[in-house]
């Protein structure tokens, strides 16, 4: 004879099978048996929230533990380093991020046993520490952690309303408090007549063809053309095509530091543009660790140029500012190996390769405004 509910509220009913019962979207859930009504509500709340979101509820000590989940994800993530699929830049964001929510929400955690609540309080742990726009990259890394586990787990989260990134009002204002990613004529040929072979030359290349860090440590010898004054060089993150010609400095820099470089220590770098003194590569190590910035910040302080948040690469930022003043978009985007905008149709149906001609027009507009900044010597008197 099946048995009374203990009261009135109690949430189940006895079923046939000698179970407490509940039927939740459609479908029986059993909690135990008659005898045992108390545990039967206690294993009905503790699975209550998943089985009415439609989730495959996790039993305590159950299921997949956040500290499974983050292995997996890096070992993926180091395969793809490993491919040349992504940069170890981006596998560094992606484990610097990964130990943040280790830390805030325990390796032990039940990923599925995850709330909206709790990615609140993992937003409000990054912002104690980051601003709005590392902000929105700790948001990024985190939902491709839990979208790993969403596909090779079949584990879903709800991130909730709170867990998104900075609103472009916010974004906008912090980039206005920053201090502009720029410099002057001036400041540039003041930094070159103090920098050493191997900066000279790329920070010719900074301000000539909108290379970056990355991009001067990677350059290799076959990218370029000194005879005829050309750069053919995909850009690195991108592997967007780009071609810009070079002035006759940024060729005579190349040429010293080139004949002057030290014998690499790994045979796999003989074609590096650039090598220090020490044999190794100028490639970064981590965000933290990179040689290019760390030796245009030693400039720039010597100098007292030095502004925080504004290095090697603001010489990108800079030939971008100038050279869009020339009012060739499509040159401009091509020198800089830019990804066309999804947006604009004419890119689509423009299948013209920019010609030299105007690639040449846009780095003479640029080198005109470098060569018009250069400070005039005194001559001394008799």
């Amino acid at each position: 004879m099946k048995p009374k509910k203990p009261h009135k509220d109690f949430p189940l009913f006895p079923h046939a099978c000698g179970q407490w019962v509940k039927k939740v979207r459609g479908r029986l859930h059993y909690f135990g048996v008659w005898s045992d009504p108390q545990a039967a509500l206690n294993k009905w709340r503790e699975q209550k929230d998943d089985l009415l979101a439609g989730r495959t509820p996790q039993a305590k000590g159950d299921g997949l533990t956040l500290k499974t989940l983050v292995n997996a994800f890096l070992t993926s993530k180091k395969r793809l380093v490993a491919s040349g699929e992504i940069k170890n830049n981006t596998f560094q964001d992606y484990y610097t991020n990964s130990a943040r929510v280790l830390k805030v929400f325990g390796k032990q955690k039940i990923v599925a046993s995850l709330r909206p609540t709790d990615f609140e309080k993992l937003r409000a742990d990054f912002a104690t520490t980051h601003g709005p726009v590392s902000l929105c990259s700790d948001i990024t890394c985190t939902k491709t952690l839990f979208k790993y586990a969403d596909d090779m787990f079949d584990v879903r989260v709800k991130f909730g309303q709170s867990f998104k990134k900075p609103s472009l009002a916010v974004l906008r204002r912090e980039r206005q408090r920053r201090p502009k990613k720029l410099f002057t004529g001036e400041e540039i040929h003041s930094i070159l007549e103090i920098a050493s072979v191997q900066l000279q030359a790329m920070i010719y290349l900074g301000i000539n063809c909108g290379l970056g860090n990355h991009d001067c440590a990677l350059l290799s010898v076959s990218a370029l053309d000194l005879k005829n004054g050309w750069l053919d060089y995909p850009r690195p993150k991108t592997g967007i095509d780009r071609r810009s010609p070079l002035w006759k400095e940024t060729i005579k820099a190349l040429k010293v530091a080139i004949n002057g470089r030290p014998i690499p220590k790994n045979e796999e770098h003989l074609n590096r543009v650039f090598i220090t003194k020490y044999g190794n590569t100028w490639e970064p190590k981590s965000d933290y660790d990179n040689p290019i910035s760390k030796e245009m910040t030693k400039l720039l302080k010597a100098l007292e140029l030095h502004r925080r948040g504004v290095g090697f690469y603001a010489l990108r930022h800079t030939f971008q500012t100038i050279a869009g003043q020339s009012r060739d978009s499509d040159a401009v985007r091509f020198i800089m190996g830019h990804v066309e905008d999804v947006n604009d149709m004419s890119t689509r149906y423009n299948e013209e390769r920019v010609s030299d001609d105007r690639l040449k027009s846009v780095t003479n507009f640029v080198h005109n405004w470098f060569i018009a900044s250069k400070p005039k010597r005194r001559r001394k008197s008799a």
